[in-house]
């Protein structure tokens, strides 16, 4: 299999794309990169900063963000979510962050997953598969990730708030002008709600 191969990996929030990425990539030792941390990290330094997210300091941000900033192990909680989805609908924060993404996998390939990446940043993407689930089901798998309690009382309410969030996450990134979130024409689509993680690996190498 061609080493400098790409595959793009699209999906809603909290469906299991960065999970798919991460096993594809290293079941065909290729680079991976979760290009949502990029506007996470974004996101992150905007607050830092406290810049307005339609400011200039917020453009160039993007423009001098390293690995270090993407690497950073507070971003991914619900303030972070917000904000992420806020960042990423800047056109000049998408057009600042769009070559980095592009040079990533100049050299031996990548699988890379996020939102518009075999719509916009790879078109011409050697596979691009479209994850997808249920807001309910997805809710469930991101309560698991953030609780310390898996007893909670108050779980269900919980779930139910994350859900209400992730809706509206989605109404944000499919609505916005610049790359809304949709499949690409050409692109597989693989629905999660009755698949255990494997089971999404095994039908994804199969489409490969």
């Amino acid at each position: 299999m061609s080493k400098n191969l790409i595959i793009a990996i699209d999906g809603y929030s909290g469906v299991g794309k960065g999970t798919l990425a991460k096993a594809l990539a290293d079941k065909l030792s290729l680079p991976y990169l979760d290009t949502g941390l990029l506007y996470r990290a974004v996101g992150r330094k905007m607050l830092d900063a406290g810049l307005s997210v339609d400011s200039d300091g917020v453009v160039q941000i993007a423009e001098e963000l390293t690995q270090k900033d993407w690497m950073r192990n507070d971003l991914r909680t619900p303030e972070i979510d917000k904000v992420a989805s806020q960042v990423a609908a800047q056109p000049k924060v998408r057009a600042a962050l769009l070559d980095m993404q592009r040079h990533f996998a100049t050299q031996q390939g990548v699988v890379m997953d996020g939102r518009d990446i075999g719509t916009v940043i790879f078109p011409n993407a050697d596979v691009k598969l479209f994850v997808t689930a249920s807001a309910r089901v997805r809710a469930e798998r991101r309560w698991l990730q953030y609780t310390t309690n898996p007893n909670d009382p108050a779980k269900a309410e919980q779930i139910k708030q994350i859900e209400v969030e992730l809706m509206q996450r989605d109404e944000a990134d499919a609505s916005r002008a610049v790359a809304p979130l949709r499949p690409a024409e050409d692109a597989h689509i693989i629905d999660t709600d009755h698949l255990s993680a494997n089971e999404v690996l095994v039908k994804a190498l199969e489409i490969i």
